[in-house]
């Protein structure tokens, strides 16, 4: 089945065998028994990442596959719009599906299978409207700890950076030129939905970015592995100050431009024979060094 636009099909609450009832909350249970079926259209071909891409950007959506994020997805501001699930998982996600307002459709694995064309192990799914594009300055205002990211373009890395995030008090992410869509399926499904709870926006410059922060009082910190960078457990900052790390790409890292604006170039110490971490996981102690204690 190729996606088709939201809202292509008739009567929400009418499944393919017109059986609908409600749960013991506001959640329409509907099966359907047809791949066809033009309500499934959001879930179709999620392996096909061009389409999938397409598809998500042009009808403002967003994939949350497994249950627990699909937990934080209905906990979260992003409205939804339904949920898929096969149906031997329906008593397990009952105190999810009665807390919810939106089409829940059941289908038997097979049909699941065929209609995201992947083993969905886990067999439940749920699709969200993604919320306008938040401004820079908007997201940044409040922030007492921020990330700058420069050209973190691996979903998976983006996915475990934002668990990390929303774990250590990580109060927003800005990404910069390069960065890939946090709420991609892979990006969501990796930091177990808590992407969906991290403040977020894109600025097309990330100098730029450094001297609004810089100028509202935020202390930068560029991570690196440069010998000649200060330890991060030697860095002294005042108590209760703003800060954010800038993190970069694996392998190049942070571009010179960026590492020069920064207020501090500061390094994770490493034992000899390793250079550098994950990205990841080199967000994740630089979050945790820099949490409140």
């Amino acid at each position: 089945m190729t996606p088709s636009a939201p809202g292509a099909s008739s009567d929400p609450g009418r499944g393919s065998t017109g059986a609908a009832r409600s749960t013991s909350g506001t959640a329409r249970v509907i099966r359907i028994t047809d791949p066809q079926d033009e309500r499934l259209a959001d879930y179709a071909a999620l392996t096909d990442a061009a389409l999938r891409k397409r598809y998500e950007h042009q009808h403002g959506v967003l994939i949350a596959e497994g249950p627990n994020p699909v937990r934080e997805v209905v906990a979260s501001a992003y409205p939804l719009r339904s949920v898929l699930i096969a149906e031997e998982r329906l008593s397990a996600m009952a105190d999810v599906l009665a807390a919810i307002d939106a089409p829940v459709y059941v289908v038997d694995r097979d049909l699941l299978y065929e209609v995201v064309r992947f083993k969905l192990h886990q067999g439940v799914i749920a699709c969200a409207g993604r919320l306008p594009p938040a401004e820079p300055s908007t997201v940044t205002a409040a922030a007492q700890r921020l990330a700058v990211l420069e050209g973190v373009g691996d979903h998976e890395n983006l996915g475990t950076l934002f668990r990390s995030a929303r774990a250590l008090a990580i109060d927003a992410v800005v990404l910069g030129p390069g960065c890939a869509d946090p709420l991609y399926r892979r990006s969501v499904r990796v930091s177990m939905g808590h992407v969906l709870h991290v403040a977020h926006t894109r600025v097309p410059d990330i100098v730029e970015v450094q001297r609004d922060l810089q100028a509202d009082g935020i202390t930068t910190l560029a991570l690196t592995p440069a010998a000649d960078a200060t330890d991060l457990r030697d860095l002294e900052l005042p108590a209760g100050a703003r800060t954010a790390v800038l993190l970069g790409a694996e392998g190049p890292g942070l571009s010179d431009a960026a590492l020069a604006a920064a207020d501090h170039r500061v390094r994770i110490a490493m034992h000899a024979g390793v250079d550098s971490l994950n990205v990841a996981m080199a967000a994740t102690v630089a979050f945790a060094h820099l949490a409140p204690r």
